[in-house]
């Protein structure tokens, strides 16, 4: 999907109700429509989001650790120190969305599309992606390390200060990423295709981290 669906475009679009009240633990929400949403500190783990949407939603701190996400679509949604450490993420949509130091550790994503989003410092250690795109996104510092990536694709997205050490990746196509820097874990990218140009600006990367010693003369 090259352009982000719009909320009328959404099959369950004519049955979501706007939310109203605060948000619980172990809760079911099921075609509930978030809009101007905000939360600190919230206590919302083991919830279950179901045919739901956010907009101008914004979740500062707090835990949502072990919440599922299925068939879940968010637009203009920013995330900040918030932890979804375990959580479940199952035909999920993100456009335009912020996270800044958000915990997403062991979480699992699958068949999950992010449209011109921006990560910051997104700790994704031993997190499970699997067909999930990265379009025109800005991923910052982002931590991959032991992570499994599975049909991972990058389109138009800037990869700044990856961090890749024990990740492992099958059919993941870096090639149409606009930046590609790795901080650490290069050799962890067998499974991966690159383009020649891409080759050529790791060199040096892979180089340091072989301790070969490059010289002309």
């Amino acid at each position: 999907m090259s352009k982000p669906r719009e909320l009328d475009d959404l099959p369950y679009a004519r049955h979501l109700s706007r939310f109203v009240g605060t948000l619980e633990q172990h809760a079911d929400y099921d075609t509930a429509y978030f809009v101007d949403l905000e939360v600190e500190d919230g206590e919302v783990g083991n919830a279950r989001f179901t045919e739901c949407a956010f907009t101008k939603a914004v979740l500062t701190g707090g835990r949502y650790s072990r919440t599922r996400f299925n068939d879940v679509w968010m637009n203009n949604v920013r995330l900040v120190g918030a932890s979804f450490a375990e959580s479940s993420w199952l035909d999920a949509e993100v456009a335009q969305g912020s996270l800044a130091g958000v915990e997403m550790f062991n979480a699992e994503l699958t068949r999950v599309s992010f449209h011109d989003c921006r990560f910051d410092a997104v700790n994704l250690r031993g997190a499970r992606l699997k067909e999930v795109t990265f379009r025109n996104c800005v991923l910052q510092d982002v931590d991959f390390a032991g992570a499994t990536l599975t049909d991972v694709t990058v389109p138009g997205s800037e990869l700044r200060g990856a961090r890749m050490a024990g990740v492992q990746l099958k059919k993941v196509d870096l090639r149409g990423a606009s930046v590609l820097d790795v901080a650490d874990g290069i050799t962890s990218l067998q499974g991966a295709v690159v383009s020649s140009l891409q080759l050529a600006e790791l060199a040096p990367t892979m180089a340091r981290t072989l301790g070969l010693v490059v010289k002309d003369r």
